[in-house]
């Protein structure tokens, strides 16, 4: 086994069999994975040691509900959304970190989960651009291009995504590997 890598992380989905696939998984690689089956076993099990949840969107009290109440009991972790759920442009205003569509490999739940341990140590803008880089990626994969032109939300994300790029401090050749990295992910379903 590969040494475990800093971290803590919670796997919450309200499928027993879907959690524990996830957690076998994750501990391969990572020290601390807890899991939750469920969104209110989810905001009991959570605390400020955890890095990154993996978040399902469709359970009896989803994913949404639970990513709001974690922004507004003030814990900052990284969010991987982790569903099979059509994103729809309603996820512009969403505070998530990333979103992957189920079936996800194991080498993509990795790296997102890497990505992420590895963001939480970027500034804000960072931060924010490598969001809605995660945004637009799955939006693309599931939207056609006249769909996404006629969406103000992606409109909106795109232009904030660009002048993010523009605002940002990282030289071009370190700003367009780490891009490429990111985007190296499969997000869509």
């Amino acid at each position: 086994m590969a040494q475990a890598r800093d971290g803590t992380v919670l796997v919450v989905d309200d499928e027993r069999e879907v959690t524990d696939a996830y957690a076998l998984r994750l501990r391969q690689r990572y020290g601390d994975v807890r899991t939750a089956y469920g969104g209110e076993e989810a905001l009991t099990a959570m605390d400020d040691a955890v890095d990154v949840v993996l978040l399902d969107r469709r359970m009896p009290f989803s994913g949404d509900e639970v990513l709001r109440e974690l922004r507004d009991r003030g814990y900052d972790c990284r969010v991987i959304m982790v569903t099979a759920i059509d994103p729809g442009f309603g996820i512009a205003d969403m505070p998530f970190d990333d979103y992957l569509c189920k079936p996800i490999g194991k080498e993509d739940l990795f790296a997102a989960v890497d990505q992420q341990l590895e963001a939480a140590s970027y500034d804000d803008p960072l931060t924010e651009f490598f969001s809605l880089t995660a945004k637009l990626a799955v939006l693309e994969s599931e939207r056609s291009p006249e769909q996404l032109a006629e969406a103000s939300e992606y409109v909106r994300m795109r232009r904030r995504s660009d002048e993010l790029r523009e605002e940002l401090a990282v030289s071009t050749e370190n700003f367009e590997e780490m891009v490429e990295t990111f985007t190296a992910i499969s997000r869509g379903g």
